[in-house]
């Protein structure tokens, strides 16, 4: 196990009904104005919007809004909401929605109160800003990202087709509502997109190098089958109230980085994801069902024990003296969950064209991940070069 320094200062409610509180809960963390950051027509329609404005009010918090939130959210409406904030004085930015809102939320507050444009933060893979954020809380709308408990956020450009993170301790959420009763209209492919999201932010940290992690290993294990079964049992019942909330406590576990702890991560399908998102603008977690095995089948002969050990405690596949007959086996189960809750297979499934110019989306992942090296390569069990990236791409076609 590796040294890691650990701080986690997050209040997460949960329980039906607790986004009515939302002013009550957020009293003590600003005495200012707040930004009300939100999606869609969906927020309005629901009366969510018009419940934590309500309760806002009664707490005597005032508040701006600024809705337009889409997936895969723009660096542009970011700057509209800097600009906003900064005219209105705002002290803190409150997301309602899900992990896009939530970013660009994130994104926001990074911006008010440091100079120049904010995408040069994003740009460059650990920029430190000179000014720390400004707080931000979120009233969770959609289970996936883990954004309501972590200190990253992604945003694309629309300009140059790029789609990058920025992280900073400063933007882990000082308060998450996580009400499971607002999950009972989002539609089935939703939840599907949500469930692989989870499941690759536990792999991009389960599957390492790193020996002596007895206690994490077991931490992710249970949470990657806590999330294969709630999400079965929500693809059968959608108004399960308590799976979703069973499912949103393994979204937010998955990625405070909680089972990271101690270990080297990798983020490899993450960085190939992006670009395919960045430039076909797929659904996230569509784009990793159809990465991640492919990358799985690449990588897992550079580190078998880990992959073996993951096909059995979380696949349940029976061990046996033939390793790489069981982690095929473990590989093609996660294809058939993926398959059971109707995510796509391939590139074709996704939208996306057998000519594309994965070599380009290939070099652009190792250039952002790759540390400035002077041949990049994508981190993990085994460090991906473009052109083996490339073949990643390729064998999900």
């Amino acid at each position: 196990m590796l040294n890691f320094n650990y701080r986690n200062a997050t209040q997460y409610v949960y329980g039906p009904g607790e986004h009515q509180n939302t002013g009550r809960l957020l009293s003590p963390y600003t005495r200012g104005k707040v930004l009300l950051h939100y999606g869609g027509s969906s927020c309005v329609r629901s009366g969510l919007l018009a419940a934590v404005q309500k309760s806002l009010k009664e707490a005597g918090i005032e508040f701006a809004t600024l809705g337009g939130v889409k997936p895969n959210p723009s660096v542009s409406l970011v700057r509209t909401g800097i600009e906003l904030c900064r005219k209105e004085n705002v002290q803190l930015v409150l997301a309602v929605g899900g992990g896009s809102v939530i970013d660009s939320a994130k994104g926001i507050a990074v911006g008010v109160p440091n100079s120049g444009d904010v995408w040069e933060l994003y740009s460059h893979k650990g920029s430190v800003p000179e000014h720390a954020p400004l707080p931000v809380a979120t009233v969770l709308t959609l289970p996936a990202a883990g954004s309501e408990n972590s200190p990253n956020s992604v945003l694309s450009d629309e300009a140059t087709g790029r789609k990058l993170g920025f992280k900073h301790m400063g933007l882990r959420p000082v308060l998450s509502v996580v009400d499971p009763t607002l999950f009972l209209t989002l539609p089935r492919e939703q939840m599907a997109y949500g469930a692989c999201d989870m499941m690759c932010h536990i792999f991009e940290r389960y599957f390492t190098n790193t020996t002596g992690t007895d206690l994490t290993d077991a931490l992710a294990e249970a949470t990657m089958r806590t999330i294969m079964l709630e999400s079965r049992r929500l693809n059968a019942d959608l108004q399960n109230v308590n799976a979703w909330g069973q499912l949103a406590l393994c979204g937010t576990v998955a990625h405070n980085d909680l089972l990271g702890l101690g270990r080297e991560q990798s983020w490899a399908c993450h960085a190939l994801e992006h670009e395919l998102s960045a430039v076909y603008d797929v659904p996230h977690g569509g784009g990793l069902a159809v990465v991640v095995p492919a990358y799985m089948k690449a990588v897992w002969p550079y580190n078998p024990g880990i992959f073996a050990q993951w096909a059995t405690n979380v696949m349940g596949v029976t061990p046996h003296r033939d390793t790489e007959a069981v982690i095929l086996e473990g590989i093609a189960r996660l294809q058939a969950w993926y398959r059971e809750l109707g995510l796509p297979q391939n590139m074709q499934e996704l939208g996306i064209p057998a000519n594309a110019d994965f070599g380009a989306m290939a070099r652009a992942a190792c250039k952002v991940y790759g540390g400035g090296a002077a041949i990049p390569t994508l981190p993990g069990v085994h460090p991906l070069t473009a052109e083996e990236a490339t073949a990643v791409y390729l064998a999900a076609v």
